[in-house]
């Protein structure tokens, strides 16, 4: 189930909404309910205009007295965040929605679409998020498709995995993921893991990339040697990993690196 309701459901459309999740406050805007927001976590920081609202903190540090101060007649929370339980025993009602994949994120775009009385718009949102996937899929150059790839999360390093919204994005660019889906959608892996898979491509925040070649083995890792990389600034590199309605733009972003690469020396 992509969603759980906590506390009572508002009868109508609800007016004052607090998003706890970058994604779904993404989501929002893109069903034309920017202006209903009055507070987000504050990691919310698209479309620019939610920049200016208040931010209340995050998944362990939702700011509880500030939310309930704002009147909200509904907010949305993750399921790791640790204050449902708080904001339900005020009597504010709570939605907790799951964005681990691309299911997920059509489940929340239709959840938002019912709840705001949209459901066409929701729909649209969709479909546009589909024209971009196969848009990028056909961008993909025939020589890079069913290459293995190492999209790195964190420098830990996290790996998204074949079960996250990331992992089905490379899936759909015919990439194939060193992680065994068996490890999870987010796993921490080894730096040994990594250097033993010898990743054709390596895909990263461009900070961390730099570093890359420091690690223990990595420095022979192919896709390093040859410059088989998607290296992206911050700005660009948050899109990729926020599952919401940009998920297409990613994509897109992705398959013109990738149709930027070289092919492989042998």
């Amino acid at each position: 189930m992509a969603w759980l309701l906590v506390g009572t459901a508002a009868a109508a459309p609800p007016q004052r909404i607090v998003s706890l999740v970058p994604g779904l406050t993404e989501s929002l805007c893109v069903l034309a309910a920017c202006a209903r927001l009055v507070g987000t976590d504050r990691y919310s920081n698209w479309p620019p205009e939610v920049q200016a609202l208040p931010k209340l903190g995050g998944l362990d540090d939702a700011q509880v007295e500030r939310i309930a101060a704002l009147k909200p007649d509904l907010v949305l929370a993750a399921p790791s965040a640790r204050a449902v339980e708080r904001l339900q025993a005020l009597g504010l009602t709570v939605i907790v929605l799951h964005t681990r994949s691309h299911e997920d994120v059509q489940h929340n775009l239709r959840r938002l679409g019912d709840l705001l009385g949209d459901a066409g718009r929701a729909q649209a949102a969709w479909a546009a998020i589909e024209r971009q996937m196969a848009e990028a899929a056909a961008r993909v150059p025939p020589a890079q498709r069913g290459r293995s790839v190492y999209f790195e999360v964190e420098s830990t390093p996290y790996a998204a995995g074949p079960q996250s919204f990331i992992g089905q994005t490379l899936q759909r660019l015919s990439l194939h993921n060193i992680v065994p889906a068996v490890l999870g959608p987010f796993p921490k892996l080894s730096p040994e893991f990594v250097v033993r898979a010898q990743p054709q491509i390596v895909i990263a925040e461009d900070r961390n990339l730099r570093d890359m070649a420091r690690r223990p083995g990595w420095a022979a890792l192919p896709a390093l040697q040859s410059q088989q990389v998607c290296a992206f600034p911050s700005a660009s590199y948050e899109v990729l990993v926020r599952p919401g309605p940009r998920m297409g733009e990613a994509a897109l972003q992705l398959a013109d690196c990738l149709a930027g690469l070289g092919k492989e020396p042998r």
